[in-house]
C-alpha cells in the first residue's frame, strides 16, 4: 500500500509541473518600419540601392511580416525622383539608376496605407582606411583576436562615422560609432574583437560618414541592444525615433531611419 501511495505522489507532482502559464502582453497595432540605408561604396558607380520596409510584430512571432504595396521614391535637389520598385512582395524596394553626390540633400517619400512618410539626408563623404592591424593576445583571456582599423580624420570638419565589422563565412555583424571631438585631425582607429574570430576568416570593414543626427541615433540604439553592458541600474529601452515622419498622421510615427552615406570598404583576412 505505501508503494503505491509513493508512486501516486510522483505522479501526481510530474503533473503538476506541466501547468500552462499564460502571459497576457499588451498589443498595439502594426507600425511600418523602415530600413533605409543608401551606401555609395566609392569602387562602385554607387547606382544600385536597396529600401527595406516592414511591420511590428506580437513578441512571439518567430518572422517579420514585409510591408508590401508602398510607394518608393527618393528625390535630389534636381528634382530627379530615383523610383525604388518592389520585389515580389518582399517588403524589398530596389532602384538600378541612383546617382550619389557628395554633400547632396535627398528626401526619402513612402507612400503605404494612404499615409505619407518622408525623411531627408545629405550624402555624407568618409575618410579612407588607412590599415588594418591584428593582435592575437587580446581580451580578458590574453586569447582573444583584436583588430583595429586606422583611419585619418579630417582637421577642417567635424565628422562622424559608422564602421560595420562582418564576417563574411558566419554572417555575424557588429556596429560601432565614432565622433573625432577627442580625435580632431589625428590618426585613430575603429576597434573590434570576437573570442570566436579565428585563422582564415574574412572580415569586411565598412567605414561610412553619416552626420551628427545619424550618430545620436545610433549611438542611443547600440547602447540599448549591447547585450554584455551589465550594468543592472540602467535605463530601460524605449522607443527611440527615427528621421522618418509621418506627415498624415503624426501620431503613428515609424520606426527605423533614412541615411545616406559615401562607404569605404576594407578586407582583411584574419592570419
Amino acid at each position: 500500500m505505501k508503494k503505491i501511495f509513493k508512486i501516486f505522489l510522483i505522479a501526481f507532482s510530474l503533473v503538476a509541473c506541466q501547468d500552462v502559464i499564460d502571459v497576457d502582453l499588451n498589443t498595439a497595432e502594426p507600425k511600418l518600419v523602415i530600413d533605409a540605408s543608401l551606401n555609395w561604396d566609392k569602387k562602385t558607380n554607387g547606382s544600385n540601392q536597396s529600401i527595406k520596409l516592414s511591420l511590428t510584430a506580437p513578441f512571439f512571432e518567430t518572422s517579420v511580416p514585409p510591408a508590401t504595396g508602398a510607394i518608393v521614391t527618393v528625390t535630389n535637389s534636381n528634382n530627379t525622383v530615383f523610383n525604388f520598385i518592389e520585389e515580389e512582395n518582399t517588403g524589398i524596394y530596389k532602384t538600378q539608376n541612383f546617382v550619389p553626390t557628395l554633400n547632396e540633400t535627398y528626401v526619402l517619400n513612402i507612400l503605404y496605407n494612404n499615409e505619407s512618410y518622408v525623411a531627408s539626408e545629405r550624402l555624407i563623404p568618409v575618410t579612407p582606411i588607412d590599415s588594418v592591424q591584428q593582435k592575437n593576445d587580446g581580451g580578458f583571456s590574453g586569447e582573444d583576436i583584436e583588430i583595429k582599423a586606422f583611419y585619418t580624420d579630417p582637421e577642417a570638419f567635424e565628422n562622424f562615422y559608422l564602421f560595420d565589422f562582418s564576417v563574411t563565412d558566419t554572417s555575424k555583424s557588429t556596429l560601432e560609432v565614432y565622433d573625432d571631438e577627442f580625435t580632431n585631425g589625428n590618426q585613430i582607429f575603429a576597434f573590434y574583437s570576437d573570442e570566436d574570430l579565428k585563422t582564415g576568416n574574412q572580415i569586411r570593414i565598412r567605414n561610412s560618414g553619416i552626420s551628427k543626427q545619424t550618430f545620436e541615433f545610433l549611438n542611443i540604439l547600440l547602447q540599448q541592444t549591447d547585450g554584455n553592458s551589465g550594468d543592472p541600474f540602467q535605463v530601460q529601452p524605449a522607443t527611440v525615433r527615427g528621421n522618418c515622419v509621418n506627415q498624415t498622421n503624426p501620431k503613428n510615427f515609424p520606426l527605423g531611419y533614412f541615411r545616406v552615406s559615401e562607404t569605404d570598404v576594407f578586407n582583411y583576412l584574419i592570419n
